[in-house]
């Protein structure tokens, strides 16, 4: 599991770092001091799990939490326990009261698969239980319901795909093999290694790039050009 910290104290920095790399499930990706930062960072990568001090400059913990648009599993660090209550009332996956030990840290990270097990059924039956026209995408620990019409194309980078709705991005773990299968291949086609795209978002085609609504500008790849001029053209 991906997993970023942010935390603005040195020592309690390592002993995050020390910690993550003993439990062996983690995988640390960045580590920040500011909740800005942070929240910047986020908006492009797919995080499993955040380790949020909430003590913070610029922004604290807290007012970051609820400024996320997709909240990843966050455990929550600090050395007050007077926040434990709001921090849990925001659906954090566990609270750790500075200074904590290895144990109880294994024992808030193994809460995290938990809501992993939870959520997969869940938005499983929701699916089987929507129309054809809707379908409910997990992000973090969020399921998200979308309609394939909304979605103008889909990115693969690394180990997430990214999906973009309308105006909105959403994260998500799944492979771009994985969103071919589940979409109508009536509407969407792959243009690229990396990208898939709605092709009721088209709005004009010029040379090796295709430009969709919301001023989205996609290339296209030489080994699918053929095939995707054909498509279109007839």
């Amino acid at each position: 599991m991906n997993c970023i910290i942010v935390e603005d104290q040195p020592p309690a920095q390592r002993i995050l770092k020390k910690f993550i790399e003993e439990e062996g499930s983690l995988h640390l990706i960045k580590t920040f001091s500011d909740s800005l930062a942070a929240m910047d960072f986020m908006r492009s990568t797919a995080v499993d799990v955040l380790f949020l001090d909430i003590n913070l400059p610029k922004m604290s913990g807290l007012e970051m939490l609820k400024s996320l648009t997709q909240t990843p599993h966050v455990i929550l660090t600090t050395a007050y326990s007077e926040y434990a209550l709001e921090g849990y009332n925001l659906n954090v996956i566990d609270y750790l009261l500075k200074p904590f030990s290895f144990q109880r840290f294994v024992q808030a990270v193994n809460k995290v698969p938990k809501r992993q097990e939870v959520i997969a059924p869940v938005a499983e039956n929701l699916n089987r239980n929507q129309s054809e026209n809707s379908f409910f995408v997990k992000t973090g620990h969020e399921l998200v319901k979308v309609n394939p019409e909304d979605i103008s194309y889909i990115h693969t980078d690394a180990d997430y795909t990214e999906l973009y709705v309308n105006t909105n991005k959403l994260l998500s773990h799944e492979t771009l093999k994985y969103w071919m299968q589940q979409l109508p291949v009536s509407h969407f086609m792959q243009v690229h290694k990396s990208y898939l795209i709605n092709l009721k978002k088209i709005e004009r085609i010029s040379g090796n790039l295709v430009y969709l609504g919301e001023g989205y500008k996609i290339p296209i790849g030489r080994a699918y050009k053929e095939a995707f001029l054909k498509r279109i053209i007839g």
